[in-house]
């Protein structure tokens, strides 16, 4: 790997981990809300430069969620579909699908679109029962959960 590649994937997972931990923040200032946006974006350039279709869907993924957490409907869907269309694309099943589907129902709930929603839970919720490890299922399911209380 070179200098370059250490240093996408280095800010990468430094982005991708720190929107994580704004994201648990119970309360956020607004340019706390600004800067996760940023670092999502962030880690998703950095992960579109070396990474693969699995990177590329969990970015999209980070995306999705960061606006929907903020209330931003249309662009938390937008980069749902566009992480529904990489696992559908490249075969991106198990773990990586389900989420897909809880991101378009979560952007759903956020935009008001509660038959749209509860369509998308149905299917996440199919797709979580596929899942190969017991522990990825439970992690799942809770966080489902949360986007089936918006509903």
């Amino acid at each position: 790997m070179t200098n370059k590649e250490e240093m996408h994937r280095k800010f990468a997972k430094e982005c991708f981990n720190g929107v994580w931990d704004l994201l648990d923040k119970k309360e956020r200032r607004k340019d706390e809300d600004a800067q996760m946006i940023r670092m999502a974006h962030a880690s998703r350039y950095h992960w579109g430069e070396i990474g693969t279709p699995l990177e590329f869907a969990r970015g999209d993924w980070q995306i999705s969620r960061v606006y929907a957490v903020l209330g931003f409907g249309v662009m938390a869907h937008k980069y749902a579909q566009t992480c529904l269309n990489l696992c559908e694309k490249n075969d991106l099943g198990d773990f990586d699908l389900a989420f897909a589907y809880e991101a378009l129902a979560r952007a759903s709930a956020v935009s008001g679109d509660i038959d749209k929603g509860r369509a998308y839970v149905d299917l996440a919720k199919s797709a979580g029962k596929e899942m190969s490890k017991k522990e990825d299922r439970d992690y799942f399911f809770s966080e489902l959960e949360s986007v089936s209380e918006l509903l």
